[in-house]
């Protein structure tokens, strides 16, 4: 799939400063229209998440909504663990980025450090939603933040996802 069809990315920063003056904010992720990847730090980064129409956050992590009056959260409480279960999830999460943007907003789906738990829940939602192989979305995804890279558990996971995927599509042209 190439990369034309997922429109025009930008890149949202605020510049908060520090008691020095100099210290700039990272920026927010964007990895299609409406859907942000990022860590803790971006999840708490009011100005920027507004700025870029950020409506709903998806914490895939253990961290309790930093702004529960100003955006609408969903907190999948999972461990960065090999032995868990993150695919259950899946399609949980899926519907509320989905919400997020038939509501005309956009979604921040984070967990501590924005490369493991939130990866894989972005990378299994590319690979669902815009049909794309396991190794196209995780490339998609690392050619906008490059220090994404899911735990061996979610890999082995994201390929049992593929896997199933691949099945669905082929039940469905059997059928026609």
């Amino acid at each position: 799939m190439d990369q034309s069809s997922f429109g025009p990315i930008t890149s949202v920063s605020v510049q908060p400063v520090d008691q020095n003056g100099t210290e700039p904010s990272p920026e927010l992720c964007q990895i299609e229209e409406g859907l942000f990847l990022g860590s803790i730090t971006e999840a708490t980064m009011k100005d920027a998440l507004k700025q870029a129409n950020v409506t709903h956050i998806l914490t895939v992590a253990s961290f309790l909504p930093s702004f529960p009056e100003e955006f609408q959260y969903k907190v999948v409480n999972i461990s960065d663990s090999v032995n868990t279960n993150i695919a259950q999830y899946f399609d949980d999460c899926f519907d509320f980025i989905d919400e997020s943007k038939r509501l005309g907003g956009g979604v921040l789906v984070h967990c501590f450090m924005g490369v493991s738990r939130s990866v894989t829940v972005v990378v299994a939602y590319l690979m669902k939603k815009r049909h794309m192989s396991l190794s196209q979305a995780l490339q998609h995804v690392r050619s906008r933040r490059p220090q994404a890279s899911p735990n061996p558990g979610f890999i082995s996971q994201l390929q049992k996802f593929e896997q199933s995927l691949k099945e669905g599509e082929n039940a469905k042209e059997q059928s026609i």
